[in-house]
């Protein structure tokens, strides 16, 4: 194999594992962005400890989930599941009284063919608390998936949307009523037009993916700023607060592991889908904005300066990273977005490993890298799907990139081999979105290789360059 690197944008699926986490870990962030909530996670005692090594460090805050542990009894069927999980569901409505149950069902329940959604609506009846079914399990390909699968279910429960000719059924909403019931005839009209009229000038937008509150805010107020007002998100921070949904409301993903969600706002709730490159880095962040203004008919204002202004503030990381080279091996689903925003960095990118990749969903992120290679004047990485982790073992040998963005199993196996590792798992947990936090991103690409920058000035890289001789 040569060291030249494909000068076209190359697609590839090797045969290789799925070396990622469980999907069952994205009840971390999932419980803490809906507050409202409380996770129920039905599986056996695997992934019980799996839960307690990962969210472990939540313990004294009290977190809204919990396991549902099935013995052996419930797996051969000796047992009435129906009225065990009735019994916890009761447990928590007494203790927490959430709005709304959770139910994430694991490989165990797959497997024994344990009918969640045929229990849900029943307990549900019978409680008085909606109970969403999510199979965030791990015949997944990558655990960043458990997010899409709980967002496509809750897509289901969101309200309908309000038809804007239909000016009748906004004075018999129930909500609506009690908010109009201190206000006169003439201002109860008043309202209704001021309504119509705002609907009119800004078509409703959705953007669906769980970010941090405050990154959330800085997305939106970046929108508001080219006047376009986002009508709600998916998941909202409250059950309760879940946005209105249907054929004239558009939608907008701000995760490239969401294609599950894109397609059943598309299909079951008839959404318009805004296909744009993700707000991941200022280049990413410019062209999803710009792309959900083309759709909307608005002339952005500022965005070029704004853009231009974040490059200058990241000056400092730009001089570590310019002419490195990185290799993704594959396992949160960011792989793309992460490499494009890298190699307008001045980064080159020799491979892209990614788990799974929905080429319909990520459409205009590929396109934007294959320009940005073509900017850049970078060839082309290859991208691998479902890489075999031996095959890219010999490629990472024979190319010796400066930095390897890996999955955890393999950064220790790797640094031994002196290769540079960055765990791929803390940029799903980092915020990453948006113009602010460009930063954040670099500062966890950099800190490998400022830290090997720091030992050569010890004098650490020739002592251990002795040892390995």
């Amino acid at each position: 194999m040569s060291n030249k690197i494909s000068e076209t944008l190359t697609f590839e699926c090797e045969t290789g594992n799925y070396h990622t986490f469980c999907p069952i870990s994205c009840v971390a962030w999932l419980y803490q962005k809906i507050e409202d909530s409380f996770f129920l996670v039905v599986g056996t005692k695997t992934c019980g400890y799996f839960l307690q090594n990962a969210l472990g460090v939540m313990i004294f805050a009290e977190p809204r989930y919990a396991m549902a542990e099935l013995e052996e009894g419930d797996i051969s069927a000796q047992l009435n599941d129906y009225e065990e999980l009735k019994r916890l569901c009761l447990q928590i409505k007494k203790d927490r009284n959430p709005s709304v149950i959770i139910w994430i069902g694991t490989c165990t329940t797959e497997i024994i063919k344990m009918d969640l959604e045929g229990m849900a609506p029943k307990l549900e009846n019978e409680l008085g608390i909606p109970i969403v079914v999510a199979r965030a399990n791990g015949l997944d390909y990558a655990f960043t998936q458990g997010e899409d699968t709980v967002l496509a279910a809750m897509a289901h429960r969101c309200p309908e949307q309000i038809l804007l000719s239909d000016k009748k059924k906004v004075i018999q909403d129930s909500n609506i009523q009690n908010f109009f019931s201190f206000l006169s005839l003439e201002k109860k009209e008043e309202t209704t037009n001021k309504y119509f009229e705002k609907s009119k000038k800004n078509p409703p937008l959705v953007l669906f993916g769980s970010l941090p509150s405050t990154v959330a805010s800085q997305l939106s107020s970046e929108l508001k700023r080219q006047s376009i007002q986002v009508s709600g998100w998916l998941p909202a921070q409250r059950y309760t607060d879940l946005p209105s949904l249907g054929d004239q409301v558009y939608v907008c993903g701000v995760n490239p592991f969401l294609s599950r969600t894109a397609t059943t706002l598309m299909r079951r709730r008839k959404c318009k889908l805004i296909g744009a490159p993700f707000p991941i880095g200022p280049d990413g962040t410019r062209a999803w904005i710009e792309k959900i203004c083309s759709v909307f008919g608005i002339k952005t204002e500022g965005l070029e300066k704004r853009e231009e202004q974040i490059w200058e503030n990241l000056k400092d990381y730009l001089d570590l990273v310019r002419g490195k080279s990185v290799f993704f091996m594959g396992d949160n689903l960011l792989e793309i977005s992460l490499a494009r925003f890298l190699i307008r960095c001045g980064m080159i990118v020799y491979e892209i490993g990614i788990p799974y990749l929905d080429k319909r969903y990520q459409a205009a992120e590929l396109l934007f890298l294959q320009n940005t290679c073509k900017n850049m004047s970078i060839p082309m990485p290859r991208i691998v799907e479902k890489p075999d982790n031996y095959n890219q073992i010999q490629r990472m040998r024979e190319l010796q990139p400066d930095l390897a963005i890996t999955g955890m199993a393999h950064a220790n196996p790797l640094e031994a081999r002196g290769i540079n590792t960055k765990w791929s798992v803390e940029f799903t947990f980092a915020q990453i979105h948006g113009f602010t936090n460009a930063r954040d991103v670099l500062e966890l690409v950099t800190r490998p290789l400022r830290r090997n920058n720091n030992l050569e000035n010890l004098g650490w890289s020739d002592l251990t360059k002795k040892e390995k001789k």
